[in-house]
């Protein structure tokens, strides 16, 4: 068991989940406490021991899954057959009703059984009883849910939940039907995980199969519920961000040493200077200003992105947000500290605030369009940050308004959701503007937070 958590405790570092010496010594204490023999006891045990932060929850019952509730000896992959299917959607569908979480983890074994087995999925790969990648062999919880089609039922399944006598009854059994649907997936990839575990290794699946923690999912490949968990990290993550840039402020603001009053306080010490007394600075909050590319491919990371701004505006005297795709609008009113994030807030932006006119990124128009109506916006104490891909559509890119741009600005910063090694492909202007300011790669929060919090002027 102490090898099979230090294994497990490596790859939630692999992951993103930073646990320690003494988090793991935690985790060894509840073990013994727990036992091994409740589930469910040893994983609430384990992630109050490893875990520190939200977004990791998820990580970690995919790993717990894969290293403590793995099982030998699964049987015979059974050819499916249109009767076995049909039999097995009406099982799902009382079982779902029912609403019985351990009869759904069993259904969900045994669909996966009948149903999810490819190659010589179930049945070895030799002596060794370990498949390669190259065997093709391994479970698959997509083609048990491409044989059962589960979202055909979510009718049957709020029917059998209670009778409804109006459309809100309707409305909250289908939801809960939906929800429970959801339940069902997640039982059957856990399982697909599991088996698949056994047949080519707990690290080899560990490693592949096993999505990534919230913060670490790239801006660009998120899918909507991904980005509705990055939501819900603004807040805290701007919390950890204005204390780092409280203490960095308190620490700026010591100044020269001030030599009257030094001399003055050594007398208490015999003529030595020994503790300087240094002058104090007058030290100014910054201005800020953030100029995002609004456009689909790098809608999640400007949102993601402006959100934090926002959460982080006490930080600043002045912030003042402009979105673009081919022409620049500003949408500061648009981010108001404390007004909690909704799904469509990017959608809504380019559909009211006139940053677009045909649809297309087109950062030379968009560079014309600020330096031309909003260049006041900068001054000798702006920082100014720009959000993008640099994809230009293979237009002009406007070099020269960037200049102007950057001489009336104190620091400028670009940060691109894009990989360093895909600034200089295809229609990318990325290498051309980073001559001019400095590009960095911020591919997903951990990135993000890393990169504004060293940057961010105090």
């Amino acid at each position: 068991m102490t090898d099979r958590l230090v294994a497990f405790v490596t790859l939630l570092r692999e992951h993103g989940i930073t646990a320690g010496p003494s988090e793991t010594i935690d985790a060894a204490e509840a073990i013994v406490a727990l036992g091994t023999d409740n589930t469910d006891h040893l994983r609430s045990g384990l992630a109050a021991t490893l875990l520190r932060r939200n977004g990791q929850r998820s990580v970690f019952d995919q790993l717990f899954d894969l290293y403590f509730l793995g099982r030998g000896g699964f049987g015979e992959v059974r050819e499916p057959n249109s009767d076995a299917i049909e039999t097995l959607r009406d099982e799902l569908v009382s079982t779902l009703a029912a609403d019985s979480p351990a009869a759904t983890t069993e259904l969900a074994r045994r669909a996966l059984a009948e149903l999810g087995g490819y190659g010589s999925g179930g049945q070895g790969a030799g002596a060794s009883g370990v498949v390669t990648t190259a065997s093709g062999a391994g479970w698959s919880s997509y083609l048990t849910l491409k044989a059962l089609r589960p979202d055909d039922l979510t009718e049957r399944i709020a029917s059998r939940m209670g009778t409804a006598t109006s459309e809100f009854d309707t409305a909250v059994h289908t939801i809960e039907a939906e929800r429970r649907l959801h339940a069902f997936r997640t039982a059957l990839q856990t399982e697909a995980r599991i088996r698949s575990a056994e047949l080519r290794g707990t690290d080899y699946i560990a490693r592949r199969g096993v999505e990534s923690s919230t913060d670490r999912i790239d801006f660009l490949g998120a899918r909507e519920q991904d980005l509705a968990e990055m939501r819900r990290l603004v807040h805290p993550l701007a919390r950890k961000l204005a204390t780092r840039l409280a203490a960095r402020r308190r620490k700026a603001v010591r100044g020269q040493i001030d030599l009257r009053r030094t001399l003055r306080a050594s007398m208490s010490t015999g003529g030595v200077p020994v503790t300087p007394v240094l002058r104090a600075r007058k030290h100014g909050r910054p201005d800020l200003v953030v100029l995002a590319d609004l456009s689909g491919s790098v809608t999640g990371f400007a949102e993601f992105t402006l959100l934090l701004v926002a959460a982080l505006q006490d930080q600043f005297s002045r912030v003042r947000s402009f979105g673009f795709i081919d022409t620049c609008a500003e949408i500061t009113p648009w981010f108001t500290p404390g007004t909690p994030p909704t799904p469509d807030l990017t959608a809504r932006i380019i559909r009211e605030s006139g940053v677009t006119r045909f649809g297309s990124s087109n950062y030379g128009e968009a560079f014309s369009a600020f330096t031309t109506n909003h260049l006041d916006a900068l001054g000798p104490r702006t920082s100014l940050l720009i959000l993008g891909d640099a994809r230009t559509n293979r237009t002009d890119p406007n070099l020269d308004a960037l200049s102007l741009m950057l001489d009336r600005s104190k620091h400028a910063y670009w940060l691109n959701p894009e990989p360093a090694r895909s600034w200089n492909t295809g229609d990318s202007a990325a290498h051309l503007y980073a001559e001019l300011v400095t590009m960095h790669e911020c591919r997903n929060v951990v990135q993000l937070a890393e990169v504004v919090g060293r940057l961010l002027p105090t």
